[in-house]
């Protein structure tokens, strides 16, 4: 319901107030005082549709978007824009990230009306649900053809527009479904190899990333390509992700002076930001980075770590623990009108004042010069050296120029902070704080820094006190102290791989308990129990016109392949079979598909590499087991998982393996284990010598 003139807590005046008030998403607060009547997604205002038989706008975005904003500025709160809305249809605003079930169907929708997708999402459905029209982006004019369109064809010919509506649901129903492969698994090293020759033809050697005229990190395909390379001696492959790596970390997609990285670049050579900053884009990268650090021991990639971790840290996480989800691309410039990236670009005259003397040398490193512009006024910093030439190149010591950098980024980083800042997403989003969490014990593991584990363990307990229920459910969002909607499976495989991590550096089987438990519910709720594949939503869940599968992998690892490769390291610490073969039947169900579009399949191919290499159990018992395996996980050894206890323990892969006063490390391979050391050094040279 629309009220006028409402003077809010904060002092403000608006002039329309519609029910969006009443929620908590930052996305959906920030419509909340727009003409149009918007309202949120549930069944009250399904049923309403219904009642009044009205088509429904479906709008679907997230905070940190900044064509969500452009549309909403000119269409949303635009009085005349808004009249039409309100007196045709029922509008629901849906924040993409609180409620990603409902994006996959009418992205789906989208994707099969138009060939693409993105957001803004806009969907038009019948009273009942159904989509019979959406796209993206709408210019104001482009949106009020399409309303009055629709409006008058719904009103003309229902018939006509229910018809749509059924091959349109039939087809979304369709897409993507699975069929039970029943053909023996047999996976196959030279399958991978084949496919990675298909995805070859796409990179850039270069630049790094996909050939194209924008790039995204996809840290969860190179973490990939990274694990393929090492365990295969492939050095161009190894080569192409350090160049990648690099080029990202120099690039202005990386943030130089306050760390942490935008979401995507919108050129070739990750110089240009699309300045959104997301959680699970960082969480990822610190993983990846982190891992490339014990493979090369680049000091670059140990930097980057830092820095953003340092950010995340100072922008994104709440005093109980908590990561927020996002910073928005959009700032107030010095004349205070919304402006993308206004927070982080820089003017000449303004550098020259804060680094004086400085400033010719920083203008070099950083190509704050005809380089580093963007749109002929402002300076987008990035990096195309490394520290080593440039410090020859201009005769100073490498530790010199790190005291200047160093000196250089706070300086800027002080100033920048008395400029207008991005929008926070406040709210907490359980999948992207288990990607964040497995960042820091990622960062942990390879740079073994007490404070990185400290914070990993305050975010896994506070999910534990916040977002595991007492029926061992699962909610996906958080915010202002309130825990709400039901999780969805990407929360159950991500949390559960989190804490399998956790239990990795801390030996405490209480991670590793929660992390079955968590993937039990997800067999009772999400399986489906023909194909073996996990529904995204649960089978509690409820109003929705499709349940779907998500299958496909995108910038996160898609929730089943996820699923997969917990059980497979499950089936091997509690010695499950139902989980193992769950893991392989689930694998050989998507294996053609991912040997066909590896790009889509990444993390599918990396469960297949647990099948066509050895992947060893590496099981460690004895008082000094802890101090061990921090040793052991100085290494980069992708294909092992970790068991450890310094005294008896009932987990079925430390069974009977105890003995008083000694060590022993047990690597074993398919059952088979070799003679136990005591050495780690040695252990670790057994693995090695295997790959």
């Amino acid at each position: 319901m629309i009220s006028c003139n409402n003077k809010q807590s904060d002092g403000e005046y608006h002039k329309y107030t519609n029910d969006l008030i009443n929620e908590t998403s930052p996305y959906l607060l920030q419509h909340a005082h727009n003409p149009v009547n918007w309202k949120a997604w549930n069944q009250e205002t399904l049923d309403q549709a219904k009642a009044e038989n009205k088509l429904i706008i479906i709008s679907v975005g997230y905070s940190a978007c900044h064509w969500c904003h452009v549309m909403e500025e000119e269409s949303f709160e635009n009085e005349a824009v808004a009249k039409l809305m309100n007196d045709n249809f029922i509008s629901i605003k849906v924040d993409r990230e609180e409620r990603p079930d409902i994006d996959q169907i009418y992205m789906n929708a989208v994707q099969l009306m138009t060939g693409k997708g993105g957001w803004p999402l806009n969907c038009i459905a019948l009273p009942d649900g159904r989509p019979i029209f959406g796209g993206t982006y709408f210019t104001r004019e482009e949106w009020i053809k399409a309303l009055t369109g629709l409006s008058d064809l719904y009103k003309k010919d229902p018939k006509k527009a229910s018809e749509y509506a059924d091959k349109l649901v039939a087809g979304i129903q369709k897409s993507q479904l699975i069929t039970v492969n029943t053909d023996e698994a047999d996976f196959k090293k030279s399958d991978i190899a084949a496919a990675l020759k298909l995805w070859q033809e796409h990179f850039d050697y270069k630049e790094g990333g996909l050939l194209g005229d924008t790039k995204f990190p996809m840290p969860a395909s190179l973490h990939f390509l990274l694990r393929y390379s090492i365990q295969n001696k492939d050095k161009s492959t190894q080569k192409y992700v350090q160049t990648t790596l690099t080029k990202m970390a120099g690039g202005g997609i990386y943030d130089a002076i306050g760390g942490g990285f935008s979401r995507y670049s919108v050129d070739a050579e990750w110089h240009i930001p699309h300045f959104e900053k997301m959680l699970y884009d960082n969480a990822q990268l610190v993983s990846l980075y982190s891992d490339a650090y014990l493979a090369t021991k680049d000091e670059l990639y140990k930097k980057t770590v830092f820095e953003t971790l340092n950010f995340v840290e100072r922008e994104l996480m709440a005093a109980n623990g908590a990561f927020y989800s996002s910073l928005d691309a959009d700032s107030k410039n010095k004349a205070q009108k919304t402006e993308e990236g206004a927070y982080y670009v820089w003017k000449k005259e303004e550098l020259k004042a804060l680094l004086q003397s400085d400033y010719p040398l920083f203008q070099e490193y950083f190509n704050s010069n005809e380089k580093g512009l963007w749109e002929n006024q402002n300076y987008v910093l990035f990096k195309n050296q490394s520290d080593k030439d440039f410090a020859l190149k201009n005769k100073l010591t490498v530790a010199k120029l790190d005291s200047k950098i160093k000196n250089w980024k706070q300086i800027l980083l002080t100033a920048r902070n008395k400029r207008p800042r991005p929008h926070l997403d406040d709210k907490t989003v359980t999948s992207w704080n288990a990607l964040m969490l497995k960042g820091y014990v990622s960062a942990y593991r390879a740079f073994k820094n007490p404070h990185y584990k400290v914070i990993a363990l305050k975010n896994a307990n506070f999910i534990l006190d916040n977002q595991l229920q007492k029926d061992g459910s699962l909610n996906h969002s958080y915010k202002d102290g309130k825990s709400s909607i039901a999780g969805f499976s990407e929360d159950y495989a991500t949390l559960a791989a989190a804490f399998i991590a956790v239990y990795e550096i801390t030996l405490d089987e209480k991670w590793l308990t929660k992390a079955k438990q968590l993937t039990d519910y997800a067999m009772t709720h999400f399986c489906d129990k023909k194909t073996k594949m996990f529904y995204f939503t649960a089978d509690t869940s409820t109003n929705l016109i499709a349940r779907k599968m998500e299958i496909a992998d995108n910038v996160i690892p898609g929730s089943n392949s996820l699923m997969a490769h917990n059980l497979f390291l499950l089936g091997h610490y509690y010695s499950n079979d139902t989980y193992i073969r769950t893991a392989r039947q689930m694998l050989n169900n998507v294996k053609e598909a991912a040997l066909q579009s590896p790009t889509e399949y990444y993390n599918w191919l990396n469960v297949m590499l647990n099948y066509t290499d050895d992947y060893f159990e590496v099981a460690i018992s004895g008082k000094e087991a802890m101090d061990k395996i921090s040793q052991l996980q100085s290494y980069y050894l992708p294909n092992i998982l970790i068991a450890g206890a310094t005294k008896e323990s009932k987990l079925p892969i430390l069974e009977n393996r105890f003995v008083e006063n000694e060590t022993y490390i047990y690597v074993c391979v398919n059952k088979s284990c070799k003679m136990p050391e005591t050495d780690v050094t040695r252990a670790v040279t057994k693995i090695k010598n295997s790959l």
